[in-house]
């Protein structure tokens, strides 16, 4: 038999073979099983004795099982389906079945006729059939629909959505929904419009999690909604600096009439109106009001060019509503709301029956933040109560006083032949914090101190005092190659400043220092002994907006280097819509982990006195610490190969932007790849999946010289490799 023939024969046996192996639905319905169970990757990965991302490859339809697990997998789903049939078809003489979701706790509900289909018209126009969602004019039908929203009333009680944005058209107030659905509103006054959006208007969210609890339904009202609804369109300067309306104002007067309360936080930019619970039910609706600040340009728009005043109403229900279904209905400001996904994904509580009384009771959830400890002096911030008495006022805390785990600001000057290439070219590492959240063990107790020179244990999440003085990185080795370290950072400052003397790190950089070869001894640590991966499902969560996100600005996995650049300029230019979509989504990532140290920084209360956000169990400055110390882990690992692949080192970077020397104004001139043109393994590569890197900017070596002639000195010149303006410091708060 020839070679050619073996090869064939060969072929075709592989075929067989595939052909042979347990049958598995596809990827989607793998997915909607597991949902459907109430199941997490985790779960199935332990049971498979696999790993979690492999679940996710297996239901996103990137790879398959293979023998021995494929076939306990097949079996797992086969079992599921038996007991989570997918729904039939719809057909057009009989009414769907609704599927009951797994947040859904009540009675199951009853089906309901198909809502007639009203054809899309420009909404505002005249000839528009405006539906209606009232019982309180006899008739009239109820949540009809102009564009059938994308979902489809995967959830009855939420069919409408999770938000509506309020504006008056021809002297009507109509809610313009998820989908293009629009809805006229009868409320004539705020109670009534509270009472309205809870019984009849179908909004809101499902919960994430089976333990937690559904979003409320949000209202975004616009200045005509403001105005018909008794509210100003602005606040006073007394208002805007307490950030509510006065106790005295008439709509709030008219909502404590009615019965309806506020929180502390009283009726600001973001308002929560609820009825006292009964029966255990939560009866809440969320006020968005951008004319007062909540949508901020910092977070939610285009600093230089500002999308959200001009925006119109279907608009930006189109926005929110996005944002709402892939991360999340908002909570206030991208921050907020990217620790309150953490919360919504990782519930602390769950209710757990009593097999002796039948009754439900409170549980703690293992995997979760459950409750407030103590904390560490080295981990809070100069303002904490922990610290009164401890140094003078304006003490400055050394490395060896206080976790100093931020991300990189660096520069160094260009060396003589590094000022004989024309180019600075930017990498920009994408989702940089989030990217190293995923994976990440964190503590999830209390901390537990360490005394008498501990030894270092990389499973132990916390903080360590530690002399890494000794580790020098300028002769270091890399597979085999020599890289000059003194023109890269040490990964132990933030500064890049090499380590005079004992410091307080996370358990990442001190992992790190024992991979690169280095002997560690402790001085004493404040670890945490119950551990867990509790960022895993938030990061998922936000990835997968990201990439969907990505993907609708015409950005996808898989594309070639040179496709991926052409693809990212073009989405310059793509739905503005989408790109402030993007960006909030970045900066709920960036913001959730900034949220896990809230610090007193607006001067909520006097210095040293305790501040709101030390009441929650997610203030964690600890796993922030970890995800920062990580971030610069993983860019130092990748800066010490890139430049023992291509002998290039960075002259500059802040956060998550890279700035090299370079020949070409590309990344494709400065990236090193081997000799079949794939990206050298443990480098930088190109690409939209987060950790990944993309072009960030070029700018020439003259002007680098230029901006440290005019600036006295060394600035960095990351911050302004963009666009060759100053950029605002981010350092993850």
């Amino acid at each position: 038999m020839s070679n050619d023939e073996q090869a064939l024969f060969s072929a075709i046996d592989a075929l067989l073979e595939q052909v042979a192996q347990d049958p598995l639905p596809p990827p989607a319905e793998r997915k909607r099983l597991r949902e459907a169970a109430g199941l997490s990757q985790d779960q199935i990965a332990k049971a498979l004795q696999a790993r979690r991302e492999s679940v996710g490859n297996w239901e996103a339809g990137r790879s398959e099982p293979r023998p021995p697990k494929r076939a306990a997998y097949a079996r797992l789903l086969e079992g599921l389906a038996t007991r989570f049939p997918a729904p039939a078809a719809d057909s057009p003489d009989t009414a769907p079945a609704l599927a009951v979701p797994e947040a859904f706790t009540g009675p199951a509900p009853q089906p309901v006729p198909a809502p007639a289909v009203v054809p899309p018209s420009r909404p505002g126009s005249s000839s528009t059939a405006k539906p209606t969602a009232s019982s309180r004019r006899p008739g009239a039908k109820k949540a009809v629909r102009t564009a059938a929203p994308a979902a489809a009333a995967t959830d009855p009680r939420f069919e409408n959505g999770p938000l509506a944005v309020l504006d008056v058209e021809d002297d009507q107030v109509v809610a313009y929904c998820v989908g293009g659905l629009v809805l006229d509103v009868p409320a004539k006054t705020l109670p009534a419009l509270v009472d309205w959006t809870l019984s009849e208007a179908r909004l809101g969210q499902a919960r994430l999690h089976r333990s937690g609890y559904d979003a409320d339904p949000m209202l975004v009202l616009t200045p005509a909604a403001l105005e018909r609804y008794g509210l100003p369109t602005t606040l006073t300067p007394e208002e805007r600096s307490a950030g509510r309306l006065k106790d005295g104002h008439k709509v709030v007067k008219q909502v404590e009439r009615a019965g309806l309360e506020l929180t502390k936080r009283g009726f600001g930019a973001w308002t929560r109106i609820f009825y006292r619970p009964e029966d255990g039910k939560r009866r809440c609706v969320q006020l968005c009001i951008p004319a007062w600040g909540a949508l901020p340009t910092s977070e939610w728009d285009d600093k230089k060019d500002p999308q959200l005043p001009t925006m119109s109403a279907a608009d930006l229900a189109r926005f929110l509503g996005s944002y709402a279904e892939r991360v999340i209905t908002p909570r206030g400001f991208t921050a907020t709301t990217g620790l309150a996904l953490m919360t919504a994904l990782r519930p602390p509580t769950r209710a757990e029956k009593d097999e002796e009384t039948g009754t439900f009771e409170r549980a703690f959830n293992a995997d979760a933040l459950t409750a407030v400890y103590p904390v560490v002096e080295c981990e809070v911030p100069d303002e904490h109560p922990i610290l009164k008495g401890k140094w003078p006022r304006h003490h400055q805390r050394t490395p060896a006083e206080m976790l100093m785990e931020e991300p990189f600001s660096w520069c160094r000057e260009l060396t003589d032949d590094e000022c004989l290439k024309p180019y600075l070219v930017g990498i920009d590492v994408n989702m940089a914090f989030a990217a190293a959240a995923n994976s990440l063990v964190v503590g999830l107790n209390g901390p537990t101190h360490l005394t008498n020179n501990p030894a270092f244990d990389k499973a132990l999440p916390g903080s360590w005092l530690v002399d890494l003085s000794h580790v020098d990185l300028s002769r270091a080795r890399v597979g085999g190659r020599t890289v000059d370290g003194d023109r890269l950072p040490s990964p132990f400052a933030p500064s890049g400043e090499r380590p005079t003397g004992p410091a307080w790190y996370a358990t990442p950089s001190v992992a790190y220092a024992v991979q690169l070869g280095f002997d560690v001894a402790p001085i004493e640590a404040y670890v945490r002994t119950e551990t867990g991966r509790y960022l895993d499902p938030w990061y998922d969560r936000l990835r997968d907006a990201y990439l969907a996100t990505m993907a609708d600005l015409g950005v996808v996995p898989g594309m070639d280097d040179e496709e991926f650049l052409q693809a990212m300029a073009e989405a310059k230019n793509g739905d503005p819509a989408l790109k402030l979509l993007l960006k909030a989504i970045k900066a709920t990532a960036k913001g959730g982990i900034g949220k896990l140290r809230q610090r007193n920084s607006r001067g909520e209360v006097p210095f040293y006195e305790p501040w709101p956000a030390l009441e929650r169990e997610t203030w964690r400055p600890d796993i922030r610490a970890a995800v920062l110390s990580t971030v610069r882990v993983i860019m130092h690992r990748k800066m010490m190969k890139t430049a023992a692949a291509a002998d290039i080192y960075p002259v500059a970077i802040a956060t998550d932007c890279i700035v090299y020397p370079s020949n070409g104004p590309s990344p494709l001139d400065l990236l090193p790849y081997t000799p079949d043109g794939k990206p050298v393994t443990g480098t930088f590569r190109l690409g939209v999946s987060p950790g990944m890197v993309k072009h960030e900017g070029t700018q020439t070596v003259l002007w680098a010289e230029e901006q440290f002639e005019k600036n006295g000195g060394l600035f960095n010149i990351a911050r302004n490799i963009k666009n060759g303006g100053r950029t605002t410091d981010d350092d993850g708060e």
